[in-house]
Order: C-alpha cells, then structure tokens, then sequence
C-alpha cells in the first residue's frame, strides 16, 4: 500500500514534520511494509522553511545572525537557498509576533525580514519565496523595504523611524539605494485574502491582534494609505493585506505576485507526484472545523486528493466533524491530547492502519 502522510502543524504542540514522523512510526508499527511519502505541510505562515526543507534534504538553512528584530533587538533569522536558485524566506524567524518583548503595535517593523532577504540575495538567490505568516507589524513592509534601501522621508527629508506609527508623516520616497528585484521574481505565500486598507484590511483585522488600541488602529490606517498613496500598486488586491501589509508593500515596490500558500508549498513539496498512484493520503492540523477547507494546509491536500482519486482521512488534534480521527478522543481529554501530541499522533497513525488492513 502507498500512503501520503501530509499533514500542517499542530500549532503550539508540534510541528508538521514531527506530525508527519509520528503519524509514520504508528503506521509501521502496524504495517511495515507498506510505502510511505512524508510530506509535512504549511500555508505560508510559521513552519512553511521547516516544511520545504524537509522535502528538500540537500537544501540546509543558512542562519542570519543580527537581524532586526520587531522590536529592534537582535535576532537569528535564516532562509534556505534550493538548488534551483530560489530562496526560501519565513518572515516569522525575524519579524515574527513571538518576538516581541511585549506589544508594540505602533513600532514594530519587518526591517529584519529585509536583512534576511537582503543576505539571500547577497547570496545569489535568483527568485524568492516569502513566507508572511505570523508577522508582529503592521508597517505595510516599510521596514522591510527600507532594508533593502528604499527610505520614506518625511517633510524635512528626514528617514521615518521604524514602525506603522509613523507612516503617515511619510512625505516621499528615495529609491536612489533601492535593490532590484531578482530576475526570477518574488512569490508572496500568504493564507488571508484581506486587502491592505479598510473595516477587512490589514489595520483593521489584525492590529487588535497585536495590541492595537482603537486610537492606534486609526493611526495605522492614516499610515498604510499615506502608503499607499506614494507607492502606488494595488491596496485593493485580495491579500495586500497580509503580514501588516508586507503583501501589499512588496507588490507595490518590487512587482510581487500574492499566492496562496498551500498551493505554493504543495507545488515545492511535489505533492501531486507523490499522490500519483497513492491509495491514501493522511492529513490533519490542531483544529479541524468548516475554515479548515478555505485556503488552508487540510483543504488544499483534500482537492488534491480528490481530483487524483485518492482516499484521505484527516487527523486533527480536536473536531466536531464526523469522519475527522482527532488526538483528543484517542487520549481521552484535550490536554492529554495537547501535552503528548507525538505519542498519540503515532497512535492515530497506528489506528488507520489497522482501519487500512481491515478495508484491505
């Protein structure tokens, strides 16, 4: 039998790759000759480097020391750099919102993410995929742009200092230092379709998320269409909105294209390949419920599935769902579940194939 294990992370409990092992060791333990492909999974937000690094095992990150954090304290970030020339970049390992010391709604910057690009490029990066998920700003990328050395002045022709809440001083653009995008291209994985501005946009939706105020949120609309008034582009498109409006930033400046990001990291992994001539693939993530099918890790393998005439089942840590196996009634209680994800994840992989021996 030929099984695909490709599930998301378990957020906050374990990562898509030990997900994918678990679920692996449990089903040898019952069926060991069997072929299994593991292809762990992600959407564009945090994991999505572990993700393509472990579907590409000659590809090592390279680890950026000194990056900008959000809150400007130094930080570790890294990419990886695949043998086709593209670059890997998770804007979470230098802007990421875990990051923060405390809230900084008004101040934190994506200035690290542009260090991290910066040193891709430095390295011979020939295009770039951008991982946007779990982004701590709300800088429409202005950071991040400045790292590459296009600077909003303000009206004395002074550089605005990092952060959303000051964008709406900004008074014009130097793009005299500004690097060129690389001849590949830039590719945006985001999972939200929220433009940049307005009641769905970036300031919005998410600043509330990361500490926002009312007052602050006001502020940081006034910046990102001040923003948008000197970049230009498209603050409208579906997705400008993500990561603060880096989206929006880097299409407006570097001629990005937005993606959704199940679909990018399906394509990298190969994933139709390795369901071509499968008999069924596994798939799962922390919570499973009606969203999990709208441009999320389990929905898109679920298409997939469908239109190469694959069996699925789906793993879930909880769910409401018929049909949906969850961690949760194997261990009895959700924070067994929670605090032992690896010994019931084996366990769950070990009970669908039995379920798979006993269909056979």
């Amino acid at each position: 039998m030929r099984v695909v294990l490709a599930p998301d992370s378990f957020k906050g409990t374990v990562t898509a790759a030990d997900a994918a092992r678990a679920l692996a060791d449990g089903w040898r333990s019952v069926r060991p000759a069997d072929h299994l492909a593991l292809r762990p999974m992600a959407d564009g937000g945090e994991g999505t480097l572990a993700a393509v690094l472990a579907a590409h095992p000659g590809a090592a990150p390279t680890r950026v020391g000194g990056c900008t954090g959000p809150d400007g304290r130094p930080v570790d970030g890294e990419y990886a750099l695949l043998p086709d020339g593209t670059a890997v970049v998770e804007l979470a390992t230098a802007s990421g919102l875990p990051l923060l010391s405390g809230p900084a709604p008004l101040t934190a910057t994506t200035r690290g993410t542009g260090e991290l690009v910066a040193a891709a490029l430095d390295a011979g990066a020939r295009r770039l995929l951008i991982a946007l998920g779990g982004s701590a700003s709300t800088d429409g990328g202005a950071g991040l742009l400045a790292a590459l050395g296009l600077q909003l002045l303000d009206a004395d022709g002074v550089p605005l200092p990092d952060g959303g809440g000051a964008l709406h001083r900004a008074h014009r653009l130097d793009r005299g230092r500004f690097r060129a995008a690389p001849p590949g291209g830039v590719r945006l994985l985001t999972d939200v379709a929220n433009p940049l501005l307005g009641p769905a946009g970036a300031a919005a939706v998410y600043g509330p998320q990361k500490g926002a105020s009312p007052a602050d949120v006001e502020l940081l609309e006034a910046g990102l269409r001040r923003l948008s008034e000197l970049l230009g582009g498209e603050p409208e498109q579906p997705g400008a909105g993500a990561a603060g409006g880096t989206a929006y930033g880097l299409t407006a400046a570097w001629g990005a294209t937005v993606t959704p990001g199940a679909v990018a990291v399906a394509d990298l992994l190969g994933l139709d390949a390795a369901l071509a001539g499968a008999d069924l693939v596994v798939t799962g993530e922390g919570r499973f419920d009606a969203t999990s099918l709208l441009g999320k890790v389990v929905g898109e393998v679920l298409s997939r599935a469908c239109r190469a005439g694959v069996t699925a089942r789906i793993v879930a840590g909880e769910s409401s769902e018929e049909g949906v196996l969850t961690l949760t009634r194997l261990a009895g209680g959700p924070d067994r579940a929670r605090t032992q994800a690896v010994r019931w994840l084996r366990r769950a992989g070990a009970a669908l194939a039995t379920e798979a021996g006993t269909r056979g």
